[in-house]
């Protein structure tokens, strides 16, 4: 318990000042490798190990349990601090949020995210002041924690019209309900960067930077953004190594890719110093 109260007290340091890049790892692997270049916290991706299981990152096609217990394995792989991806908690009623949680609480996690989709097309959103209650009902699940709360407006991912401005009214609400940590996922250009950041002020932004936006990590420091995440960019990046390799084997039949890959004696070397105790 004592390493999980540091994690969160170190987690919470690094969002006061400055700007650091919090990179997903989609397994124990990916976090023990990432912990090693220097990074000072993971965040989990949904949709990194919804891919891993061949299932899609849509309508809690992985189901809480499973989620859950992957959470748990990325906070176990290192002594990082562990934001978790918990997509929209769930559960749609706020009592069922609440539990959710309390649940992810448990896993050890240094911070948790919950998002405002509904997972329905239809209605992909839920009615602003629905949405508002389910972050306050989320910040007094963890109230004494030490965990910090990630309130998501998903508007600009879904394409509701006049996204930008619907993330700039839902974020401020979300902080006045008590999200410590704000983030609005596809947010690219600077003016779009820069009107969230004011208008979350002073509580920190998360920007997801999943693709080149033109803008280097000082770039995007300037700006204000305290707080830089990949999602699911470093899943889809080996997924990428490996489809042009597998690709060339089964089209034209030559292995001339497989000149990219890590080194066996790397990776083996790697796993056998750092990697978890097999029993």
């Amino acid at each position: 318990m004592a390493d999980h109260l540091n994690a969160r007290a170190a987690f919470s340091d690094l969002h006061k000042d400055g700007c650091f890049v919090i990179p997903n790892p989609w397994d124990a692997g990916s976090a023990l490798m990432l912990k090693s270049l220097g990074f000072r916290a993971l965040a989990s991706t949904s949709a990194g190990f919804a891919f891993s299981r061949g299932l899609p990152d849509a309508d809690w096609a992985v189901p809480c349990a499973d989620m859950l217990s992957h959470i748990a394995d990325i906070v176990r792989a290192t002594d990082l601090p562990v934001n978790a991806d918990f997509e929209s908690g769930y559960a749609h009623d706020v009592e069922g949020l609440t539990r959710n949680v309390r649940l992810c609480a448990d896993t050890g996690v240094a911070g948790l995210s919950v998002e405002d989709a509904t997972g329905d097309p239809s209605k992909p959103l839920y009615d602003f002041d629905h949405a508002v209650e389910r972050i306050a009902a989320a910040a007094e699940a963890l109230r004494g924690t030490g965990i910090l709360l990630t309130a998501r407006c998903e508007a600009v991912l879904v394409d509701r019209p006049a996204a930008v401005e619907e993330v700039l009214r839902r974020l401020p609400a979300y902080a006045a309900a008590g999200a410590d940590v704000l983030y609005a996922p596809g947010l690219r250009t600077p003016d779009e960067i820069k009107a969230a950041v004011d208008a979350v002020s002073p509580k920190p932004l998360n920007l997801l930077v999943s693709s080149p936006i033109g803008l280097s990590v000082p770039q995007i420091a300037e700006l204000g953004v305290r707080r830089i995440s990949l999602g699911s960019a470093l899943s889809r990046a080996a997924w990428g190594g490996f489809l042009r390799a597998a690709r060339m084997l089964a089209d034209h039949g030559r292995f001339d890719a497989l000149a990219d890959a890590e080194p066996f004696d790397a990776l083996n070397g790697f796993f056998r110093t750092h990697g978890r105790s097999p029993h």
